[in-house]
């Protein structure tokens, strides 16, 4: 399926997912620090779309090549409300839409998508710390948690078995550790020239409206994030 034509031709989008409280927040302030790529918000129009014909993924996998362009267009003009600027680039930071990347390769094959992930014990207790807002029910269960983590991690490597390359990800320790490196890596998977701003993502204009908005303020460190 994964190999079948279809989709809409479209760039613009770049997906950042994976679990709450990984570092899409930072990811995000990163890359709309760059001239060419504008930061919206946590958008809900991929999983709309893909339960839309009921039976995700089922659905999915039985579109045609027609329907798979044409769910890809409408994401691109559901979207479209969101942007304020004319840089052609923009992010969709909804955490959940890993359950959705193949969906996403169906109907957006030239969209990036980058995954935000962090070592499950601190990605886990920063989620069971942060009181969510609705539809992060997980996270009021220790043991919910781990199995969605897990769930997450397992659905992530047989993207990575089936679509080698597909998805780029973004390690939170590693970005602490080594920011510059992970900063062009990820320019690089996005097609984008370096860009000295994206390093210096704290001075960034811009509102953030997630639960840990404050990690986009602030210089790279190992604290809780989002």
């Amino acid at each position: 399926v994964f190999s079948h034509p279809g989709g809409s031709d479209a760039a613009d989008p770049i997906f950042i997912l994976g679990m709450p409280g990984a570092g899409s927040t930072l990811i995000e302030q990163i890359l709309s620090s760059h001239s060419q790529v504008e930061g919206t918000s946590e958008l809900p129009d991929i999983p709309a779309l893909a339960r839309e014909r009921g039976h995700y993924p089922k659905s999915a996998v039985e579109l045609s090549a027609e329907e798979r362009k044409a769910a890809g267009d409408a994401y691109l003009t559901r979207t479209s409300v969101q942007r304020r600027t004319e840089r052609p680039f923009f992010i969709d930071k909804l955490p959940n839409n890993w359950m959705f990347v193949p969906f996403i390769h169906l109907i957006l094959p030239n969209a990036r998508i980058v995954d935000a992930r962090r070592h499950p014990l601190g990605c886990c207790f920063s989620n069971f710390r942060q009181h969510s807002a609705r539809g992060q029910d997980f996270t009021y269960d220790l043991g919910d948690l781990g199995r969605y983590y897990s769930d997450y991690v397992r659905l992530m490597a047989h993207v990575d078995a089936v679509l080698p390359g597909r998805v780029h990800r973004v390690i939170y320790e590693r970005m602490v550790d080594d920011t510059e490196t992970e900063v062009r890596r990820l320019l690089e998977f996005c097609g984008l020239e370096f860009e000295p701003q994206c390093l210096d993502f704290h001075k960034t204009e811009r509102a953030v409206r997630t639960a840990t908005s404050e990690q986009g303020r602030q210089a790279v460190y190992r604290g809780d994030t989002a």
